[in-house]
């Protein structure tokens, strides 16, 4: 998956989905627990197009993961105010609305990215 994303990138670097590439990177790069790598790539997918609230949710759990608690809460909130459907207001919403994948990819999201967002202030219920 990396590699692929980073070709797309590297063959066409202002595409307009070269955030949704970046934020692919981060994502592998964060449940690897790479949260260097994965905030490098998670920053440049914000600056590629900082309206997408997946990306500030994701940033969130990495600058949570990585100690950042005021930016994490700040990304947070952030991705709740871009994001109308409400869910990022918890975990038990977050899961409720079935975007974290299969039960495998769950498992993953449940050490890395969930932990990062109950770090960065998202209650459970």
């Amino acid at each position: 998956m990396v590699p692929l994303a980073e070709r797309a990138i590297g063959i066409a670097p202002r595409d307009a989905f070269r955030a949704l590439w970046y934020l692919s990177i981060g994502r592998v790069h964060l449940v690897r627990s790479r949260t260097n790598e994965a905030l490098a790539c998670l920053e440049k997918a914000c600056t590629a197009n900082p309206e997408l609230p997946a990306i500030h949710a994701w940033l969130a759990a990495a600058y949570a993961r990585s100690g950042e608690i005021e930016r994490a809460a700040a990304e947070l909130a952030q991705a709740r105010w871009l994001n109308r459907d409400g869910r990022y207001s918890s975990i038990a919403r977050l899961k409720a609305v079935g975007c974290l994948g299969v039960p495998q990819v769950r498992a993953l999201l449940e050490d890395t990215f969930l932990a990062g967002l109950r770090h960065a202030g998202m209650p459970e219920e």
